[in-house]
């Protein structure tokens, strides 16, 4: 059975964007992303809300320069384990993908993820705090990942969702040089 990982990039004060809805300050410097990247090999299958999916199929046709540059090679590898994995789009408003491997699913069904844990051969990712929200009230989170970034933005959207109460227990921590860290946790 695959496990369902949350990951997300948050500020100190929890949230993955700030009032205003920006997040630039959220842009994982090649340590980070390399780090990101290791981490993102084991997924098999990303489940998105529309707007996450909106983001993040960037990668999809990412024009990326080919040079000698370690950040450059980074965002390469990072399209190509985003092109490789399964999608499913979770939308009432989404008409059509503009990505490989993609399907729309009109509404999150817990008992279809449960179907789709239980027949993975490959980790699967719930993206953006929305979705996770279900899915973690749902009982499906295996495993959370955090990378706090060192900014604090006082409010925007939560990383993890008012009323949610789970025991945790850390799994891993790791620090980087620009000062984030990354905490991995086991739900339950």
């Amino acid at each position: 059975m695959a496990n369902l990982i949350y990951s997300a990039i948050a500020s100190l004060d929890g949230y993955t964007a700030d009032e205003n809805g920006e997040f630039d300050w959220a842009a994982p410097d090649a340590e980070v992303h390399a780090f990101v990247n290791d981490r993102e090999r084991s997924v098999g299958t990303y489940l998105y809300g529309r707007r996450m999916y909106e983001t993040m199929v960037y990668w999809e046709t990412a024009e990326i320069a080919v040079t000698g540059d370690e950040e450059t090679a980074v965002t390469r590898d990072y399209a190509r384990i985003w092109q490789a994995a399964d999608k499913i789009v979770y939308s009432s408003t989404l008409d059509a993908t503009a990505s490989a491997r993609t399907v729309i699913e009109r509404a999150f069904d817990p008992d279809g993820v449960r179907r789709l844990k239980k027949a993975a051969t490959a980790d699967i990712s719930v993206g953006g705090p929305g979705l996770a929200a279900h899915a973690l009230a749902a009982g499906l989170v295996d495993e959370i990942h955090l990378y706090l970034n060192p900014v604090v933005v006082g409010g925007g959207t939560r990383a993890l969702p008012a009323g949610l109460r789970q025991n945790l227990t850390l799994a891993d921590e790791h620090r980087f040089a620009n000062g984030v860290v990354h905490l991995r946790y086991a739900v339950g």
